[in-house]
């Protein structure tokens, strides 16, 4: 069975709470059940994490780098949240593991501060879904799921 892991950086631990007139009301655990159905609908494995460390978001892309490698992981959607805007680490995790990846924020990071708008790891990413809402999660996994 091949797995998607799904990556959730710094903050996204606060959904529900954090802004919703941006971010919505739904929880973390609201987001892990949308992706864990959407899976289970393509008879897909989830790996469904959130740090608000960068290293260990690093860690995991390798750990995903290599399921990658094993002819395991289906795709890798990350949202990396500030780190998008920030962190060349991730990008090189990224780039130097092939994971196929989708990079996804909730909200239209265009339509918000300058400083949102350049990601890293655009240069990296296979698609890139932004403004959804928490749904951009499981229309993610249905990209995923045909790759």
């Amino acid at each position: 069975m091949k797995t998607v892991y799904v990556l959730n950086g710094p903050n996204l631990n606060l959904l529900g709470l954090r802004e919703p007139a941006i971010y919505g009301s739904q929880t973390l655990a609201d987001v892990r059940a949308l992706c864990e159905a959407a899976c289970a609908r393509y008879g897909l494995g989830l790996e469904f994490r959130q740090s608000n460390h960068e290293g260990e978001l690093v860690d995991w892309v390798h750990e995903a780098g290599r399921v990658h490698a094993e002819g395991r992981l289906a795709g890798l959607i990350f949202n990396a949240a500030a780190y998008t805007h920030t962190s060349v680490a991730l990008l090189d995790a990224v780039k130097g593991t092939g994971v196929p990846l989708v990079e996804l924020h909730i909200s239209n990071v265009h339509a918000r501060e300058s400083f949102r708008h350049h990601s890293y790891l655009s240069a990296a990413a296979r698609a890139v879904m932004c403004g959804f809402g928490v749904a951009g999660y499981g229309l993610a996994i249905d990209a995923v799921a045909q790759w």
